[in-house]
């Protein structure tokens, strides 16, 4: 296995080479098996003004310079993405939250080789489940994620209600300093806490925008934290607003908004009445710290829709396979800090620090094999995440490729969401029922990303 080292680079470079320039893995599927030409997503550096002190250079992006787009398909279609890269660096695509093929997965060279500069490779696809999602690259994350590489991706399902409006948020920090250039993107004191803070909170890439929205109508509010670091807790004033979906799956009974914690890696989706009177101001807020700060507002426009909640049929499930209890394995997980030294290397590069761990070893830990597999799982068979944070700080822990359901928790009441990342809380031990129901070696890690590559990542591998 050709597993993530720069020992390997030489090696992958080969393989690379193998599938042709233009080409990637995807490249034998053909363009048949796609529903249409495939959407063609140019890696690029560009400027952009996220402040008012002036044009940020070295914004890295896909597209025609802006914020990346909204990506939307269709639940059960076929979808062919074309990644062209013209960074000065190599690249891929990880399509948080999705259960596809794991060559499909976009993380080097777990699953596919580098993207380099001038090169091309087809992600083909079939999503199976409806949702918010997100995609973003797996290689030199902290900076190509930092410097602007985080979109939203939307899988419609037809069957969904039908609402007035559809407003897509996507929350994410800037490390800029006073003139609106990048700064450090860490500092090792806070990597080993929380996480190093943007400078520059941002919707869309502005700060507190503004969306006219139906006055009394249905909105759907997605909304995907994207940032490498922060943690919100989110609260609608002037509005009301009703969670029906988080990281992707409907939640199994439908709640009010209030102060709900998500972050890094999760979605949330809300259902928004409008008020009725013309000019009136929904606003979503942060209340995470001692501030409330304004994320988006929307304001009512036009005479009263008069629709309610109650209007909406709930959301449809995605086919997740659903874990045997009786017959599942149970896999502890410890997340831990280390005092073990920097690594050489890790998933999707190093920051030159260890300071997290799995199950007390840090990625690629020293041990007789350090980049073996945390558990091998049997095809099929049902197994029990049992997550156990021994830090004083707040984890998203990720898994790709498969989605688990939240089955308990030390610390509160949960409900059986079906997820693909869950918020770990200081002392809490959480556990996560799934299937291993898709074969290949699958990441495991936190979100906060300066803690994915300082030792809390790994990966599972299902054969």
């Amino acid at each position: 296995m050709p597993l993530l080292t720069r020992r390997n680079l030489l090696k992958a470079s080969a393989v690379a080479g193998a599938y042709g320039v233009g080409v990637g893995i995807a490249g034998k599927f053909g363009l048949a098996e796609a529903a249409s030409e495939p959407q063609v997503l140019k890696a690029v550096k560009t400027t952009a003004s996220i402040t008012d002190a002036g044009v940020t250079k070295d914004i890295m992006t896909w597209g025609d310079g802006g914020m990346p787009p909204v990506l939307r398909m269709t639940k059960g279609k076929p979808y062919m993405a074309r990644l062209t890269n013209a960074l000065d660096e190599p690249t891929t695509i990880h399509w948080h939250g999705l259960r596809i093929a794991n060559k499909m997965d976009g993380v080097p060279f777990m699953t596919q080789p580098y993207v380099y500069t001038g090169d091309s490779f087809d992600y083909v696809f079939t999503p199976p489940d409806a949702g918010t999602f997100w995609y973003h690259p797996h290689c030199n994350t902290l900076t190509q994620m930092g410097h602007g590489m985080t979109g939203v991706l939307v899988v419609e399902d037809p069957a969904d209600p039908t609402f007035d409006a559809e407003v897509v948020l996507n929350l994410r920090d800037w490390r800029l300093g006073g003139d609106s250039q990048f700064i450090a993107a860490f500092r090792p004191r806070d990597a080993a806490k929380t996480g190093t803070y943007g400078t520059v909170r941002t919707a869309n890439w502005h700060q507190e925008p503004h969306y006219d929205a139906p006055a009394g109508g249905l909105i759907r509010l997605r909304i995907a934290v994207t940032d490498v670091t922060r943690i919100f807790s989110l609260k609608m004033e002037g509005a009301e607003a009703t969670v029906i979906a988080i990281d992707g799956n409907p939640v199994p009974k439908c709640f009010p908004l209030d102060l709900l914690l998500i972050g890094p890696g999760q979605r949330l989706d809300l259902a928004v009445r409008m008020p009725d009177s013309e000019g009136a101001v929904a606003t979503l807020e942060d209340i995470r710290g001692t501030t409330p700060k304004t994320i988006a507002k929307l304001r009512a426009v036009g005479t009263s829709l008069k629709r309610n909640v109650g209007d909406l049929v709930s959301l449809g499930e995605n086919p997740v396979a659903k874990p045997d209890l009786s017959a599942a394995q149970k896999i502890p997980l410890i997340l831990s800090a280390t005092a073990e030294s920097a690594p050489a290397d890790s998933i999707c590069g190093t920051l030159g620090y260890s300071f997290w761990a799995i199950n007390k070893v840090p990625w690629p830990g020293d041990t007789a094999d350090p980049t073996a597999p945390l558990a091998e799982l049997k095809l099929g068979k049902s197994y029990i995440l049992q997550l156990e944070n021994v830090t004083p700080h707040a984890h998203p822990i990720h898994l790709h490729g498969m989605s688990f359901t939240v089955l308990s928790s030390s610390t509160r009441e949960v409900m059986p969401l079906v997820s693909d990342t869950y918020l770990v809380q200081p002392d809490e031990k959480v556990q996560l029922a799934f299937v291993a129901d898709n074969p290949g070696d699958w990441v495991l890690h936190c979100h906060i990303i300066e803690h994915q590559k300082t030792g809390m990542t790994s990966y599972v591998r299902v054969v």
